[in-house]
């Protein structure tokens, strides 16, 4: 009799629970989770859209007669198509995928296509996984997608290594759209660990663009591999965000409710720190660029501004409940928005008629701030005690860096005093190229040289 009495009460919490839930749910923005993050430039994100409009193309069965070609076109000469599989090609094992050779840009491409809603193959890749099934690199990944990419790899390692030997001042990217983006993601860390089938080719000439990535590598890759993987969000997409297994969302889709009730009950009872200290738990990979075109309580787009990061903590943890959820995946808006995003940088750029020598010093400058800011991602998953964010055996580790700064109150205070020290040379160096002092020791402003 006692335990039905206690019935009600259990349902009062769990309905408050949920009230809870949906009440932060509903005042909940995308925007807020890149709030804090740095703004993007026009070099570093110059070639996302290209990217976008390559993965686009994969989809046309005559490139040179395309049918769904964007406005302005594809932008690439056919003439240059390397490779270009299709499901017969790949007998299911990866989506279809193109290798172009972009002589404009001195890139060696490949580009795979998202999700087809139609192909029973694209839903077995990503149903092929269970939390903590496939270990890589000391720590877990997509199963699937893990199979995928070592098949695509396996099957184009020797052509990409020609083209890379033949081409040897050009870079060597993989991008590639959903489904795609988790399997080019995979590709790159296998070519990492495995670069003498690419002819040694350095780290530094291999890069990634994910574009709407579904989550694929514990937290640990997601920050090892920030340097060579790069992932663009746009907005309140919900893929990078899906935290569920994959395959108990599609078996929900009939009892939605079911599912809702469950994502409430794990958000609500799972601490932030366990979700950080679970090594299985996965994320969308790299360094990763958000597009943010709309405000809270707002109607319409705005001009879209990108914002820039290598986040431990706040990595897209939370699903945004807004009418562009799925729209905002879609590999055409994110096109759009990313040129439109460009176009806005190029434009400021020029409005600030930046000279060329100061051009190239922002480039250099560009470069180093990524670093330092890898390496600051790295130093605060150890701090934070991620399971095996320091062990990376080919590319160095920061365990010594924690081992010779003693406890991890003065391992923050030493890299606290390293950022403000290169934040005030950076200043330095920002005031002694725009201003001079003259005889009477004021500063003034430098004359172009241009």
């Amino acid at each position: 009799m006692s335990i039905l009495c206690g019935v009600p009460i259990l349902e009062c919490v769990y309905c408050l629970g949920c009230a809870r839930w949906l009440w932060k749910k509903c005042l909940y923005s995308a925007g807020h989770e890149s709030e804090n993050w740095g703004l993007a430039t026009a070099e570093e994100f110059a070639p996302v859209p290209r990217l976008c409009r390559l993965i686009l193309s994969v989809y046309e069965d005559d490139l040179r007669n395309p049918l769904w070609a964007p406005p302005g076109g594809y932008g690439i000469n056919p003439d240059w198509v390397v490779v270009k599989r299709t499901y017969e090609d790949t007998g299911g094992c990866a989506a279809p995928y193109m290798i172009y050779l972009d002589h404009d840009n001195a890139d060696v491409v490949l580009a795979i296509r998202g999700l087809n809603l139609a192909k029973e193959s694209d839903y077995a890749v990503l149903l092929d996984n269970k939390l903590g099934q496939t270990k890589f690199d000391g720590g877990y990944v997509h199963n699937g997608l893990l199979k995928a990419a070592k098949w695509v790899f396996d099957t184009e390692c020797e052509l990409l290594r020609d083209l890379v030997e033949m081409n040897p001042d050009y870079r060597l990217t993989f991008a590639g759209h959903s489904l795609g983006a988790g399997i080019v993601s995979l590709i790159v860390m296998y070519a990492v660990q495995n670069p003498d089938r690419l002819g040694n080719i350095e780290r530094k000439r291999i890069r990634c663009f994910a574009m709407a990535p579904a989550r694929c590598v514990s937290l640990n890759l997601a920050v090892r591999y920030a340097d060579v993987i790069n992932s663009i969000v746009l907005q309140d997409d919900f893929l990078p965000r899906t935290t569920t297994v994959l395959e108990d969302v599609f078996k929900s889709i009939f009892c939605l409710p079911c599912l809702l009730c469950l994502m409430c009950l794990k958000d609500t009872c799972t601490l932030e720190e366990k979700k950080l200290k679970d090594p299985t738990r996965l994320y969308a990979p790299g360094r990763l660029y958000h597009i943010v075109e709309r405000k809270p309580f707002r109607i319409g787009r705005f001009p879209p501004v990108v914002r820039t990061a290598v986040p431990v903590d706040g990595r897209f943890e939370h699903l945004v409940l807004s009418c562009n959820a799925t729209s905002d995946h879609a590999i055409i808006w994110l096109e759009r928005e990313s040129q439109r995003a460009l176009d806005l940088m190029l434009g400021k750029d020029r409005i600030m008629e930046i000279p060329a020598q100061q051009r190239m010093q922002r480039q250099e400058s560009l470069a180093r701030e990524h670093n330092e800011e890898y390496e600051a991602a790295l130093r605060r998953a150890v701090a934070l005690e991620i399971p095996r964010a320091a062990y990376s055996p080919s590319y160095g580790t920061f365990a010594e860096v924690e081992k010779g700064e003693g406890s991890g109150s003065s391992s923050g205070a030493r890299s606290s005093l390293l950022s403000f020290k290169r934040m005030k040379e950076r200043w330095d160096n920002f005031i002694e190229r725009l201003f001079d002092v003259d005889e009477s020791g004021r500063m003034v402003f430098k004359k172009s040289s241009t």
